[in-house]
């Protein structure tokens, strides 16, 4: 695979998983937990490193996107394991939610919610949650953004 679909594949790649989370959070209705939130991030990075490699040719940028992707594949599979009881999420993971407090908190804005509690997928899709999902493409990523690499070493060689 050339260098350039590795590039596209590896900067619309995150994106299109940011777009995902959210739509599902702001259309479907599916409100993040902290461990989502926080794996937002690593792709924002990926995205960020992506689009200043396309800038600066710089050979470290596919590099500093394949650990930003490794990164989220680790968040994403501690997730999994919170999801599955394997092991304890964050303290802030299991939060009482919306539907447990009174109107009189609903309306006070400085009680602190969580509206969505680690442990519990709030999407299942051929019985792999949400955070599931988004490791295995975290992987994947990794994998283009280490051929994008590659590729830029060969490129520089010839």
């Amino acid at each position: 695979m050339n260098q350039k679909i590795l590039l596209a594949i590896g900067i619309a790649g995150p994106m299109g998983l940011l777009a995902a989370a959210i739509w599902f959070q702001y259309i479907g209705g599916l409100y993040p937990c902290p461990l989502c939130i926080l794996q937002r991030w690593p792709h924002v990075a990926v995205v960020a490193f992506g689009l200043a490699y396309l800038v600066f040719n710089f050979q470290l940028l596919p590099f500093c996107s394949a650990m930003a992707c490794a990164a989220n594949a680790a968040i994403a599979t501690f997730h999994t394991g919170v999801e599955y009881g394997w092991w304890e999420g964050l303290a802030n993971c299991t939060g009482a939610g919306i539907n447990t407090l009174s109107s009189d908190e609903m309306l006070d804005f400085s009680t602190p919610v969580q509206l969505a509690s680690c442990d519990v997928p709030a999407w299942v899709f051929l019985g792999f949650s949400m955070a599931t999902w988004n490791g295995i493409f975290s992987v994947l990523l990794c994998l283009t953004w280490l051929m994008a690499a590659a590729r830029h070493r060969v490129r520089k060689a010839n």
